[in-house]
């Protein structure tokens, strides 16, 4: 039988997510494959782990393309982005909360490819004034991870409805780093 990958990463991701120390068991378990199984596609949870980090940079990677964050008004792009970036909002709320990929010289290049653009997005947004010159880029950019990776969470919870939760992150992110143009 033949075990699919990326099945056993969506639900090793789902479970680590909500248990951060699930055993290998527990993650075989729901993933519906054994452990010897698991052990054979991933050597340990170090392993697993990486394996996680690689396809959700892959996936943000696509999401970044899809969005077409590099076209037209940053605003837009950034909406954009929150939808395109859903269906990898799980991924991104269990490694956002994993300390151990960010620790030491070994991170993995694909974040600073993925930061990088972001980073750029909001700068744009700063420059042609849509996004407030006082919030740093970088910390727009966690802004953004950090509220795809709480709304995945709601929505695991059933606090927040998945139909909803890119619509409220986005308009609280926007809400909170657009310019007002009052004066």
């Amino acid at each position: 039988m033949s075990v699919d990958r990326e099945h056993v990463l969506r639900e090793a991701a789902a479970l680590l997510t909500r248990k951060a120390t699930a055993s290998m068991d527990e993650i075989a378990k729901a993933a519906g494959i054994s452990r010897a199984t698991l052990h054979r596609h991933f050597a340990g949870r170090e392993t697993l782990v990486r394996a996680l980090e690689d396809l959700c940079i892959e996936q943000l990677e696509h999401a970044l393309d899809t969005a077409r964050i590099e076209e037209g008004d940053a605003i837009d792009a950034v909406r954009r982005l929150i939808v395109a970036a859903e269906p990898v909002a799980g991924f991104l709320g269990f490694l956002y909360t994993e300390n151990q990929l960010f620790e030491g010289d070994e991170i993995n290049a694909g974040w600073a490819r993925v930061d990088a653009r972001v980073v750029a997005l909001f700068r744009r947004g700063q420059e042609q004034g849509q996004f407030r010159i006082e919030l740093t880029p970088g910390w727009l950019t966690e802004a953004l991870y950090g509220l795809i990776a709480a709304a995945a969470w709601a929505v695991h919870d059933g606090r927040v409805a998945g139909n909803d939760a890119s619509f409220m992150v986005v308009e609280l992110l926007l809400g909170g780093a657009t310019r007002s143009m009052e004066t």
